[in-house]
């Protein structure tokens, strides 16, 4: 209600007040650039090698946004994994579901598709979900839901593959889908790693040749 007795003006300026202290609305776009740029830090330092600043300096803003759009740097580290995955998912999880190509070759071409992603950055970065559980999984719940969320959706997709496999009878009637997904995903990381450690696909080009291949028998 307002108070006559109070001077000209005094309730625009408490207008101006009271909106200077409400919070900024978000920008996607500095969101954004905090993911893939910053992101993109955390991929090849490491979530401890890689600062606040570093991130922020990637990215091109400044250090107080980042406590604008995550609350924590465990937080971002969430949420860049959930980009990283949902990127791999849009660029290479159709060819999952492509009816025109049998289900086993699927499994095979979507990691020849993941190879091709690693070589273009020279096996160096390693795979950000496999850095991640070494890294982060035993001292970070919220980054370590990701993780399992991410790790039950790769096999999931894979999952429905083998089963279709079954059910056109190229794989044995009796095979363990599910645990069958999560020794291929287990077996790909595994060369993921020594991939970086050596700066060399020969260990992802031997899972697609020979350990991939032996499993989809």
């Amino acid at each position: 209600m307002f108070d006559n007795n109070q001077p000209v003006g005094y309730y625009f300026f408490e207008l101006l007040t009271n909106h200077r202290d409400m919070p900024r609305p978000a920008n996607p776009e500095i969101r954004h650039r905090l993911l893939i740029d910053g992101g993109r830090v955390i991929h090849t330092a490491g979530f401890n090698g890689a600062g606040v600043q570093d991130i922020v300096a990637a990215a091109d803003v400044p250090k107080g946004s980042f406590y604008s759009y995550f609350e924590s740097k465990e937080a971002f580290a969430a949420a860049v994994l959930e980009a990283y995955w949902d990127s791999v998912e849009q660029r290479h999880g159709k060819v999952m579901y492509d009816a025109r190509i049998a289900p086993l070759a699927r499994i095979e071409k979507l990691f020849e598709l993941l190879v091709v992603d690693h070589a273009a950055q020279k096996f160096r970065p390693g795979c950000l979900v496999g850095n991640l559980s070494l890294e982060l999984s035993n001292t970070s719940s919220e980054v370590r839901k990701v993780l399992e969320r991410i790790l039950a959706r790769w096999q999931g997709m894979i999952t429905a593959c083998l089963d279709e496999a079954k059910m056109r009878q190229e794989l044995p009637a009796d095979s363990d889908s599910e645990q069958l997904a999560s020794i291929i995903i287990e077996a790909w990381e595994g060369a993921v790693m020594r991939s970086k450690v050596e700066c060399s696909g020969d260990a992802c080009r031997r899972f697609q040749q020979v350990t991939l291949k032996r499993l989809l028998i």
